[in-house]
């Protein structure tokens, strides 16, 4: 577990040593009790031995007894399907039906 957001990762190695997800990037868009971190990573494909494509995921963690732990993920599986959700909250925005806290 992590302490802290810097040590969060999704970088995953299996029990053979064999890493399986391997993080490539990670932006935070949350800070605090429950923290918001959206990750670009690849899986490995052990029917082709190769890394497949990149794909997204957001995950939610909540600090409990100084530990980051996961309470939710969302994973985009394809680019198609991450311009979809970029169109729609697009729309809401550009509508005036999402409103929230302002800009940062």
């Amino acid at each position: 577990m992590a302490s802290t957001i810097d040590e969060i990762t999704i970088d995953y190695t299996d029990e053979n040593g064999q890493q399986i997800i391997r993080q490539l990037d990670k932006k935070v868009l949350s800070k605090g009790a429950w923290t918001t971190i959206m990750f670009l990573f690849a899986e490995w494909d052990r029917r082709k031995n190769q890394w497949g494509a990149p794909k997204a995921r957001i995950d939610r963690f909540q600090k409990k007894n100084g530990e980051y732990r996961s309470q939710s993920k969302f994973k985009f599986t394809s680019a198609k399907q991450a311009r979809q959700i970029i169109e729609v909250l697009q729309g809401w925005l550009d509508s005036g039906e999402f409103e929230g806290d302002e800009e940062e």
